[in-house]
């Protein structure tokens, strides 16, 4: 069964909280976070991609920069701009995006429960970026931003925190990206020990999104451990900070894809290979997208003309949770044997539109420098689950989540 349990927190004061938080140092490149930072002394941007407080010319990966970012944390703590709870809490997080919420809880799950799968994972990580986070969280000597969890809410943890966040006044509220924050903070013991029991007899808990983090976190711990042969396991460096969410509130948005060349083929060939394995029916033309209207729905952007197309039946295994995902159905049906894209990770000729930037985006990106776009329809957190649960790793970008966690509100010290 999960770990949650309740932690001190670093946090921003209420009144600085906005100017702090940031988007997390994945969402963006570093001549993006220069910009987005370069009027905000106090934006998280300066721990969390520290390299933009050094030369354009530094290695994002030198040493320097992870000494930069832990110096930047230790001096704004000192400044007060954080300060650490007294008291270990739960913290309760909201997001509200275009007439949608989604209530968590800011608690610190257990390394040990990364380690024996009870956090349950549905992507590969590569060892680079790890190697990165685990300098960085080395370095600053705590988690500084939140993995993404989710549940199935069997033991009523939502209503909980609905009923506790409806009857206090919320700590820092603030929008930010068109999203707003809203915090609570938790301290009443009776009720941590009420909501660490309804973890304690969840069988799982899910990683959405922050892999990368979540091993980075774990492997911090085990060095940590080691470096410590009489650990008790309550020492701080024995959890990672993080948020869960009940699956049923997350919103996950289509994970669309571009490509640049026919593979060779004229358009007419193109749309007859295609018509093999996918129904094909002509739609609008730019400015007027087709959106799948359900999972084997995809819309094709050719030439300035939308097509609808829907998976045959019998193309793919309806049996098999991973064949029957349709970003699986369009790569293994058309992207590999028509487009001869084998390996979407490493193929330079496509890229990946998240869903964020609307079909638009597409139509812009076929204009400039691509030549045939595909729009999904959004994975759903049942497939996930059903994936991880299996034990099966997900295609490459399966999953775009919205609206993302900031970084900055929370940090968890990893020592005492």
């Amino acid at each position: 069964m999960a770990v949650f349990r309740p932690f001190r927190a670093i946090r921003p004061a209420p009144a600085l909280a906005a100017q702090v938080a940031a988007l997390p140092y994945d969402t963006m490149s570093t001549a993006e976070a220069r910009v987005q930072a370069a009027t905000n002394p106090l934006s998280f941007l300066h721990i969390d991609k520290a390299e933009i407080d050094l030369p354009e010319t530094m290695d994002p990966y030198a040493d320097l920069v992870y000494e930069t970012a832990a110096r930047n944390l230790r001096e704004r703590i000192r400044a007060g701009v954080f300060a650490q709870d007294a008291q270990a809490r739960f913290y309760v997080y909201r997001q509200t995006w275009q007439g949608h919420s989604q209530l968590g809880l800011v608690g610190c799950a257990a390394i040990a429960d990364y380690r024996d799968n009870i956090i349950k994972k549905h992507e590969l990580t590569h060892p680079e970026k790890e190697t990165d986070r685990i300098r960085h969280v080395t370095a600053c000597d705590a988690n500084t931003g939140p993995i993404f969890l989710t549940y199935r809410d069997t033991y009523g943890v939502a209503a909980l925190l609905e009923q506790w966040r409806g009857a206090r006044e919320c700590e820092a509220a603030f929008t930010s990206g068109g999203v707003l924050q809203e915090i609570w903070s938790v301290a009443d013991p009776v009720f941590c020990a009420r909501l660490e029991q309804c973890f304690a007899r969840t069988p799982a808990l899910y990683i959405a999104d922050g892999h990368h983090r979540c091993a980075s976190a774990y492997h911090v711990g085990v060095a940590k451990q080691a470096a410590c042969p009489d650990f008790t396991g309550r020492e701080e460096f024995n959890y990672f900070l993080a948020v869960a969410f009940p699956e049923n509130q997350l919103r996950i948005l289509d994970y669309n894809r571009v490509v640049r060349d026919l593979n060779g083929l004229e358009p007419e060939a193109f749309l007859s290979r295609v018509d093999d394995l996918f129904s094909l029916e002509p739609q609008g033309a730019i400015g007027q997208p087709y959106v799948p209207e359900a999972t084997h729905y995809f819309g094709l952007l050719l030439d300035g003309r939308w097509y609808r197309l829907r998976a045959r039946r019998g193309s793919f295994d309806d049996n098999d949770p991973i064949a029957r995902l349709d970003v699986e159905i369009l790569q293994k049906n058309l992207l590999a044997p028509i487009l001869g894209i084998q390996d979407p990770r490493r193929d330079h000729r496509i890229a990946f539109v998240g869903g964020i930037r609307g079909l638009a985006a597409l139509e812009q990106r076929c204009q400039e420098d691509m030549r045939v776009a595909f729009a999904m329809f959004p994975t759903t957190t049942a497939e996930l689950m059903e994936i991880a649960d299996s034990g099966n790793i997900m295609p490459p970008k399966s999953t775009w989540f919205e609206p993302k966690l900031l970084s900055g509100l929370f940090i968890h010290a990893l020592s005492d």
